[in-house]
């Protein structure tokens, strides 16, 4: 079986394709390995919504453990972790040789921190290195909230030598603090002794929940120039953070790291899958090809990808005056960016607050249920 077309090209074109998914079965029934073998799928992500969700609807996967947990008298966190870093320790070994072949840039699997934390620097540092140290694998990005709380956060964790993945970054400014937090994270790791090459980073900019966001607000505002601005905050707001990630890339600061052997950060488009069905379903990955980036997404639309028949080409370069354009009219509509930003991080925040609320009930109701 030959991978399809239009995954090949996106591969060739720069983009370095990771699944949005992860469960125990599909890393038992062997659906994970033949992505990775026949889709091109170069990493893998997950969060509390899609734990939950695999707890929940695949338990039968998951009952030898939840005997062994119910058995030893694990309380239900402990048992979300020893679940969950499970999970991905296997997945981890799953993708151990494209880690290995790619020099350690893919055959990456991301965990989350407890989102309850999104707002506490301390206890996000001490459950990343909890975490790394579990899954227990170097092929392991830890992932920490781009909050205002998580920036420091992540400047520890990776200055403990530790990779990570930022995720829930909405704002142009706030990526920029990210970008930041990262070079003092390998400043610190490298001036803690860490081999600045093995550290890995992404930052995760979410696409899809902006124009969720903005369209209602257009739909609220019911124009016809309002309704012309359906569907191009997303893009807009990406292509602009791909202009911060270049002059950050252009930087003597970057330059200095880069000299020492550091790896750069890659963008990472989150929230690929399209809300809308009025779009098409490809928008947030073919709209958001460039070279160096890493696109993660539900496994529709990595079947939307496979069939996908048209061009696929570079469309982020060149790109910033347009992308700036639909901010100003946006702005003269009065949806300002910053404002947007911040409800979609707190919504964000909550919304796995509450995933992991849902996790906690399942396990919890799992092992309860747990037959001796």
């Amino acid at each position: 079986m030959t991978t399809p077309a239009a995954l090949t090209a996106l591969t060739r074109a720069g983009v370095s394709i990771w699944l949005d998914d992860l469960d125990r079965e599909r890393i038992a029934s062997g659906d994970l390995g033949h992505l990775i073998a026949h889709e091109d799928v170069r990493g893998v992500t997950t969060n509390p919504t899609i734990f939950a969700k695999a707890l929940s609807g695949a338990s039968s996967a998951y009952a030898d453990q939840i005997r062994e947990l119910r058995e030893s008298g694990a309380s239900v966190d402990d048992a979300v972790r020893a679940l969950t870093t499970k999970d991905v320790r296997e997945a981890c070994d799953i993708f151990s040789g494209l880690w290995r072949d790619s020099d350690g840039v893919d055959g990456r699997v991301s965990i989350e921190v407890d989102p309850r934390l999104a707002r506490d620097t301390d206890g996000t540092i001490l459950q990343a290195r909890l975490l790394h140290g579990m899954v227990d694998r170097g092929n392991v990005l830890i992932k920490i909230p781009g909050t205002a709380e998580g920036l420091p956060a992540i400047t520890e964790t990776l200055g403990s030598g530790i990779s990570v993945n930022v995720t829930l970054i909405f704002s142009i400014e706030r990526y920029a603090e990210v970008l930041d937090a990262w070079m003092s994270g390998l400043e610190r790791a490298h001036s803690h002794g860490h081999d600045l090459s093995k550290i890995e980073s992404v930052a995760s900019f979410f696409v899809s929940r902006m124009d969720t966001e903005v369209d209602k607000r257009l739909a609220a505002v019911g124009t016809d120039e309002a309704q012309a601005l359906r569907g191009k905050a997303g893009l807009a707001s990406a292509r602009l953070a791909w202009g911060v990630y270049q002059e950050a890339m252009a930087s003597d600061r970057w330059r200095s790291l880069a000299a020492l052997g550091a790896r750069t950060q890659r963008p990472l488009w989150a929230s690929t899958g399209v809300k809308d069905p009025a779009f098409p379903p490809t928008l947030y990955v073919m709209g958001l090809v460039a070279p160096g980036c890493v696109n993660t997404m539900p496994a529709a639309t990595l079947a939307a990808c496979a069939g996908y028949t048209g061009e696929v080409r570079d469309t982020v370069s060149g790109t910033q005056d347009e992308s700036r354009a639909v901010w100003d009219a946006l702005s003269a509509l009065g949806i300002h960016e910053p404002e947007v930003c911040q409800v979609l991080e707190d919504e964000g925040v909550e919304k796995f607050d509450a995933s992991w609320a849902e996790l906690l009930t399942t396990v919890q109701q799992a092992l309860d249920d747990a037959v001796p």
